[in-house]
């Protein structure tokens, strides 16, 4: 994805572009950088929750510590045994998702790196600006009309937010959902 977006920036600050190959051009590069963000997206969702599943597995872990200990105290070899066993196996699960979650920020991180160069690069390419090591001094009204025009063409940020917005609900429906089954099981329905 990335790759043909530098493409594409490479192809037009090259040569002379007509204004038609031109403007297709900047249209494919904001439709990969409207998916770049949407991957973003995916990627920081996937970061939360592993978080929150590390949290859990923390939290089963220190609850399996405290079973072995109590039944430590009054002598009952089968609670520690199998308090012993599910602590090892919660252990083992938390060190995988601490594993994970680091592997996830990382990527997360040259992601995130990738788009805000991806930004840059298409302002520069809507305003004409040379590519290069000189190309960071952009006028700062340049870049504002850049970014206000980068937020209306395509409501690339109303799509975006209607995205999470919808996997978000989507989230909470399904956790309700899962609430309600469960608490028709206790009730024995």
């Amino acid at each position: 994805m990335f790759e043909s977006f530098r493409q594409n920036l490479q192809d037009l600050m090259d040569r002379a572009t007509p204004p038609e190959e031109r403007r297709a051009g900047l249209a494919q590069m904001k439709d990969t950088l409207v998916h770049a963000k949407l991957a973003v997206e995916d990627l920081r969702d996937g970061v939360i929750k592993t978080q929150q599943k590390l949290a859990v597995e923390e939290k089963e872990m220190q609850t399996m510590q405290r079973r072995r200990e109590a039944a430590t105290a009054i002598n009952d070899a089968e609670t520690v045994t199998l308090a012993e066993k599910y602590h090892g196996l919660h252990s083992e699960r938390v060190d995988v998702l601490k594993r994970k979650l680091e592997a996830q920020e990382a990527e997360l991180a040259i992601v995130e790196r990738d788009v805000a160069e991806m930004t840059a690069d298409l302002k520069r390419a809507m305003t004409g600006a040379p590519s290069g090591p000189a190309r960071a001094s952009i006028n700062d009204t340049a870049t504002a009309e850049v970014e206000d025009l980068l937020r209306r063409d395509s409501h690339v940020g109303a799509e975006i937010d209607s995205l999470a917005r919808a996997g978000r609900r989507a989230d909470r429906e399904a956790e309700a959902d899962r609430q309600l089954a469960e608490l028709k099981k206790r009730m024995g329905k």
